[in-house]
């Protein structure tokens, strides 16, 4: 939801793993996807299968996602329909890059992180945090 502003003017649609957010998002479209990881198979082709429900709906230009194998999964398959994207690594993760997020190297159109210290030049790249 810190991201927000950024999309002020553009028709916005949110999916995350956590219904609770709903009321935020105002008059955009609503989605709750399956939380997952590599641990449990089974969890994370269900969500697979969520994540290609919404993104075949919604048929979005770009996809941000701020982390996680949901959004992982987002960003492949709005690749495959020529969607654009934008990974910003999750802020947990001020050590070192998610599983998630060095696995978006090679998938998101554009590849970030919160950490100036975790930049590189090949990337991912620090433009500033969301805080």
């Amino acid at each position: 939801m810190r991201l927000r502003p950024a999309f002020t003017g553009h028709e916005v649609a949110f999916a995350t793993v956590d219904a609770r957010h709903f009321g935020e998002v105002g008059d955009c479209r609503f989605h709750t996807i399956r939380d997952s990881n590599k641990t449990n198979k089974i969890a994370l082709m269900l969500t697979l299968f969520d994540v290609i429900r919404v993104v075949l709906w919604e048929r979005p230009d770009v996809i941000v996602s701020t982390g996680a194998a949901p959004g992982f999964l987002a960003i492949r398959v709005g690749k495959l329909l020529g969607a654009r994207s934008v990974w910003v690594d999750s802020i947990a993760n001020a050590k070192q890059l998610s599983l998630s997020g060095k696995l978006a190297e090679s998938h998101a159109t554009l590849w970030l992180t919160q950490w100036q210290h975790l930049e590189t030049a090949e990337g991912p790249f620090c433009e500033g945090g969301v805080l």
